[in-house]
């Protein structure tokens, strides 16, 4: 079993990074094999819309988001990680999962993989990037693991929370003890799905 951790701040070994690396450690304590990927100084263009993806089987894009393919598809449970910027989540997090409407790989998906969250705010906004890649799990058929936030302002400053620390490798143990459950969803509902606004008549 693998559980894949993604960085998504735009700094190294910053509070983001050193709580999934912690949520990690709690994965590798339940056997599972672990590994931490930075976007930092990754190039990962936006999505341009195109759908080209739906008919090739994967994005015309050439850039670091290919490595992140790969990753994904190979994972067991993937935790998201990112810091607060302007009350949402990074840029770099947002522009990461638009590209993930191409699959992973040709006859690939993320559906039955297990998603985690970490999110690391100077005041609000945690709840909103939750909000939003639980949705993002939901569309993608993956099944909801647990999440974990911290208000922290400088770099490194997450080592002293240790309630922080501890929940994120109890996150990690989650992770691994659901997706050794081998949920499956029934065929017919495993695409992606995107819900469409309610409409009268």
């Amino acid at each position: 079993m693998k559980i894949l951790g993604i960085s998504c701040s735009p700094r190294t070994s910053g509070n983001t990074h050193i709580l999934i690396a912690e949520a990690l450690e709690g994965a590798r304590t339940e056997g599972a094999e672990a590994e931490l990927f930075s976007l930092a100084g990754k190039e990962i263009k936006p999505c341009d819309g195109c759908g080209s993806c739906h008919k090739t089987g994967k994005c015309h894009i050439e850039d670091d988001m290919a490595t992140v393919y790969e990753k994904m598809a190979e994972a067991d449970g993937i935790i998201f990680g990112t810091p607060i910027y302007f009350y949402g989540m990074a840029a770099q997090c947002k522009a990461m999962i638009d590209r993930t409407f191409a699959p992973p790989g040709k006859g690939k998906s993320l559906t039955n993989k297990v998603g985690g969250v970490v999110v690391v705010a100077g005041s609000v906004g945690i709840i909103d990037a939750v909000k939003d890649l639980y949705f993002y799990f939901a569309a993608k058929r993956m099944l909801a693991g647990n999440w974990v936030g911290a208000y922290v302002n400088n770099k490194g400053d997450i080592n002293s929370k240790a309630g922080a620390m501890k929940a994120a490798r109890e996150l990690g143990q989650d992770m691994v003890q659901i997706a050794g459950k081998e949920f499956e969803y029934p065929r017919e509902f495993a695409r992606s799905h995107f819900a469409y606004g309610t409409h009268t008549h």
